[in-house]
């Protein structure tokens, strides 16, 4: 498994410093991914709903991998760490 964390990682090269900003949950690009399980949409369509109570949704949007007997393509990876400043996963049955 490979988790993408902004404020750790492996070193830098060089030396400069990139300021990290903590997760804006009010507006900020959330991307909800499923492990393709079941019921895992249902899961996060729900938290969507809860969000939309609090925040505007149409930066939120719904990822999934192709299989849940895989590992999430690298593609998908590297789609959320460039567009999503935070990612929820939902990972059982």
């Amino acid at each position: 498994m490979r988790i993408y964390n902004p404020s750790f990682g492996l070193s830098a090269t060089s030396k400069e410093k990139i300021e990290l900003k903590p997760v804006n949950w009010k507006t900020d690009a959330i991307a909800l991914v499923s492990n393709s399980k079941p019921n895992a949409r249902e899961l996060l369509w729900g938290i969507r709903d809860k969000l939309s109570a609090h925040r505007q949704v149409e930066n939120i949007k719904f990822l999934a991998k192709n299989s849940a007997s895989q590992p999430a393509p690298k593609e998908l990876l590297q789609d959320i760490a460039q567009n999503y400043r935070a990612a929820l996963l939902a990972l059982g049955d």
